[in-house]
């Protein structure tokens, strides 16, 4: 029986994928050909999507872009043995774009069916769960410190510490919390995980729980991933099934239960405190620091709160090793951290590659340059409040510390192109006017700073580019950077400086203005 492989996540069903796998059976079966249809995830060459792989000898052959009308024309051409079509791109493992990355985290994304536990199992899922149930809690933090895992939701603070505190600390009840509420403008890679590889994630918090000693998780899912929703909650019941989870873990005396949370459908909530109000039912709104969630968190109770890609990094450390982890990246920055491309890009998909690599690289070896066809003018890293980097600043590593060294954040990985028609003071208003929409109003910095912000730098687009208004928006930033409670006001002036440093003349200004305008 030939296998036929049909993606299920949510870019490629929004290509058609649903009606494309439809199409696939009718005509085997119009045709009398065996097929075995299975809806794997997507491999992140989302401009190729769907693309429809066929199992051969040769290994897995894709078709890129099949439309339901390509599939009889397919059959045809022998698509059910990997035949010559102008849409057929190949063994998939082998194509460069793939072939040239470091897939550690999304090794399995792509490759097999996202709700076979079996699947899992046989691409070596659980390896790390069981080592995790021989390995002493202490010494389990300390391999997590070890192997260098740092948040990778933006924030970069080294998950061991987290996990040790939480596990030090005596109460009644632990949490472990995953922030799933991925509101970056081009990020993708958590949708990715819990739309393709779910049992990753589980697995990565029921070992979090484990090692913590907190017996019940949740994952805080944005709204806006219904899909993404909906296959957790399939795979969370799979794995209750298998005994993965429950009372008792793979026959083990540790008990862990995981449930789905959807979001408040607010970006703030994205921030670790306001979710945990949300979580609690509350309006989600940011804490003031201290107490620390990892001692007063859900509930009041101690939790781990770490993000998609941390939690789902976790087992591959467990199976392999904190030293095989380690081994890959530069400086602090350890492991590897799906890059997400998007905006004015001809390939835009997701990256997986050690710390190091350069936007530039990016840009241009995966990216394929704009799909305009234009000059790439600005690259927006690290989400809606993340710096804009002019191309001078391509060539530096992709490092948490060589990037906060020129002011700019790697943030969640996600990267957004523009091309030289791009105005960017009207991208830095837009900024400011996201915060003033977006902000949860506890903190005057970031409730007002943000609406005076949006107001200066129309004076300023108006005409006014006086040393006294370039002064005032230079201020009110500031402002906003230090007094702010969390990072929605505190990162809001990243792109507004960045635009006004880099690109002046999008703001009327003649020269570049210093740092501080007499």
């Amino acid at each position: 029986m030939t296998r036929i492989y049909v993606p299920c996540d949510s870019s490629a069903l929004a290509l058609g994928a649903d009606r494309v796998a439809l199409a696939v059976a009718a005509e085997a079966q119009k045709r009398g050909i065996e097929v075995e249809i299975v809806r794997n995830g997507s491999r992140g060459m989302l401009w190729l999507e769907p693309l429809v792989e066929v199992e051969t000898a040769e290994g897995r052959i894709g078709y890129s872009n099949v439309d339901e009308d390509d599939v009889p024309a397919l059959f045809d051409a022998d698509l059910a043995n990997g035949g010559a079509h102008e849409k057929r791109v190949g063994v998939v493992d082998t194509l460069p774009w793939l072939a040239k990355q470091q897939r550690l985290t999304f090794a399995r994304i792509g490759i097999t069916d996202p709700l076979s536990t079996d699947d899992y199992v046989k691409h070596g899922g659980l390896d790390g769960l069981r080592k995790a149930l021989e390995t002493d809690g202490d010494a389990a933090c300390e391999a997590l410190l070890e192997s260098g895992l740092r948040g990778r939701g933006g924030a970069a603070f080294p998950a061991g510490i987290k996990w040790r505190t939480v596990r030090a600390a005596l109460a009644p009840q632990k949490y472990i919390v995953c922030n799933a509420d991925e509101g970056d403008s081009g990020t993708f890679s958590d949708r990715l995980v819990m739309e393709s590889d779910p049992y990753m994630l589980i697995e990565g918090m029921i070992i979090a729980g484990i090692v913590t000693r907190a017996t019940k998780g949740y994952i805080y899912v944005r709204s806006e991933y219904p899909h993404a929703i909906a296959t957790l909650n399939r795979a969370i019941d799979k794995a209750r099934d298998a005994g993965w989870l429950g009372a008792s873990v793979l026959g083990s005396d540790k008990a862990f239960e995981l449930e789905v949370a959807k979001g408040a459908g607010s970006y703030v909530c994205g921030e670790e405190t306001a979710l945990l109000e949300s979580l609690e039912g509350k309006r989600g709104v940011v804490r003031a620091k201290p107490p620390v969630p990892a001692l007063v968190g859900l509930f009041g109770q101690p939790t781990v709160i770490n993000n998609v890609i941390t939690l789902a990094t976790v087992p591959i450390i467990f199976a392999k090793g904190a030293a095989f982890y380690r081994d890959f990246g530069m400086g602090r920055s350890r492991g590897t951290l799906p890059f997400q491309i998007a905006g004015n890009v001809k390939q835009g998909g997701l990256v997986e590659l050690a710390f190091g690599v350069t936007l530039r690289e990016l840009i241009y070896e995966y990216g394929g340059g704009t799909a305009s066809g234009r000059p790439a003018r600005a690259a927006q890293v690290g989400g809606p409040l993340g710096t804009y980097l002019p191309e001078s600043q391509w060539d530096i590593p992709m490092d948490y510390e060589a990037y906060a060294a020129v002011g700019a954040v790697v943030g969640h990985g996600g990267i957004v192109i523009h091309d030289d028609t791009s105005n960017l003071a009207d991208l830095a208003q837009y900024a400011m006017h996201f915060c003033a929409v977006e902000s949860c109003g506890k903190c005057t910095p970031c409730r007002i700073g943000s609406t005076r912000g949006v107001e200066v730098i129309a004076k300023i687009r108006a005409g006014d580019t006086s040393p006294k208004q370039v002064t005032l928006l230079r201020d009110l930033c500031d402002t906003m950077v230090s007094g702010s409670l969390c990072a929605m006001g505190g990162m809001t002036p990243y792109p507004v400086l960045s635009a006004l440093d880099h690109f002046p003349e999008d703001f009327g200004l003649s020269k570049k203005p210093s740092q501080k305008a007499a």
